[in-house]
C-alpha cells in the first residue's frame, strides 16, 4: 500500500497496532489490580499496628509510606510492561531521593527522632514535662516537633531531634511525687515547735499518704534562719493543690505561734563613723589671710 509516496505494509502496521493496545491494557490491568492489592496490603497492615497498640501517629505515617512504594512499585510494573525503560526512571527517583534529603537533613533528623518518640514513649500527650529548660503539658506529638502547652497558655515547639540529644524530665510518668517545702524560721524561735506544726498540718492534709509518713529535718543554718525541710507524698495530680494549701497553712499557723519567718538582713559599720559624726558640729578652722602687700 502506497501513501504519500511510502510503502506502507498495513499487515505489519496493524500487528504492531494490536500489539501496542495489548500492552497498554495489560499495563492498565496491572495497575488498577496493583493498587487494589496496595490498598489491601496498607489495611492489613493497619490492623496490625492497631493490635500491636502502636501510636497513631507513627501508623498513620507507615502506612502512608508504605501505600506510596507499594505504588511507585505497581507504576514502573505497569510502564516496564508497555516498553518503557525503568532502569532511568529509578536512576531519576533515586537521584532526585538523594538531592532531597541533603536539602532535608535537619528535618529528616527530626523525623527519625519523631519515629523514637512515639515509639520508645518517654512521654506521651498529656504528659507534664520539662524539655530544655522549658516546662509544660504535651499536647501534640508530630513527626517533625512537639508541642508543649505552659500553665500560661503558651505553646512551645520543640525539634523532635533537640529532644531526643537533652535530658527530659517527666513528672507524669510515676502515680505519685513528693512535695518539699523549706522554711526558715529565726534563730531564737522553738524548732520542735516549727516542726510539730508543720508535721501535724501536713499529717491532716487529706491529699497527703499516711505512707511514708510526712517528715521535717533542718537542712541547713543560714545567715538569717533555720531551714526546715518538709517532705510529704501526694498523688501527681494534687501535687500543685497540697503544696499551695500547706504555704498558706504553714504561714498561719507559724503567725499565731509568735514563730517569725525571717528575711535577709544585713548590719552595715563604718569605720570612723563616729569620728565624723563627733566633729559634725565643731565649726571649720577658718582660712589664713593673704597679705596683698607681702612681697617677700
Amino acid at each position: 500500500m502506497e501513501f504519500l509516496g511510502f510503502t506502507v505494509d498495513v499487515a505489519t502496521l496493524t500487528s504492531n497496532a494490536l500489539e501496542l493496545v495489548i500492552k497498554v491494557a495489560l499495563a492498565i490491568i496491572i495497575f488498577i489490580v496493583g493498587r487494589w492489592l496496595a490498598k489491601k496490603a496498607v489495611s492489613f497492615s493497619d490492623r496490625l499496628m492497631t493490635r500491636s497498640h502502636l501510636d497513631q501517629t507513627v501508623a498513620s505515617f507507615l502506612s502512608r509510606l508504605l501505600y506510596g512504594v507499594l505504588l511507585v512499585v505497581v507504576v514502573l510494573a505497569a510502564l516496564s510492561k508497555v516498553g518503557v525503560q525503568t532502569t532511568s526512571v529509578v536512576a531519576i527517583l533515586g537521584g532526585a531521593a538523594v538531592a532531597i534529603g541533603l536539602s532535608l537533613k535537619d528535618q529528616l533528623s527530626n523525623f527519625a527522632a519523631g519515629i523514637m518518640i512515639v515509639t520508645f514513649r518517654p512521654f506521651v500527650r498529656g504528659d507534664y514535662v520539662q524539655i530544655l529548660g522549658h516546662t509544660g503539658t504535651v499536647s501534640e506529638i508530630s513527626l517533625v516537633n512537639t508541642h508543649l502547652t505552659t500553665t500560661t497558655n503558651h505553646d512551645i515547639i520543640i525539634p523532635n531531634g533537640d529532644i531526643t540529644t537533652s535530658a527530659t524530665v517527666n513528672y507524669s510518668s510515676l502515680p505519685n511525687r513528693r512535695v518539699d517545702i523549706t522554711l526558715g524560721i529565726g534563730y531564737d524561735a522553738d524548732i520542735k515547735t516549727a516542726k510539730d506544726i508543720m508535721i501535724k498540718l501536713a499529717t491532716d492534709n487529706p491529699l497527703s499518704f499516711a505512707d511514708p509518713a510526712p517528715i521535717v529535718r533542718v537542712t541547713n543554718l543560714g545567715d538569717n534562719s533555720v531551714d526546715l525541710t518538709l517532705n510529704v507524698w501526694t498523688t501527681n495530680d494534687d501535687w500543685w493543690s497540697m503544696q499551695c494549701d500547706l504555704l498558706e497553712q504553714f504561714k498561719y499557723a507559724l503567725d499565731d505561734n509568735k514563730i517569725d519567718i525571717p528575711f535577709p538582713q544585713r548590719s552595715v559599720h563604718v569605720k570612723g563613723l563616729d569620728m565624723l559624726m563627733g566633729n559634725k558640729d565643731q565649726s571649720p578652722a577658718p582660712l589664713p589671710s593673704l597679705d596683698k602687700d607681702n612681697n617677700a
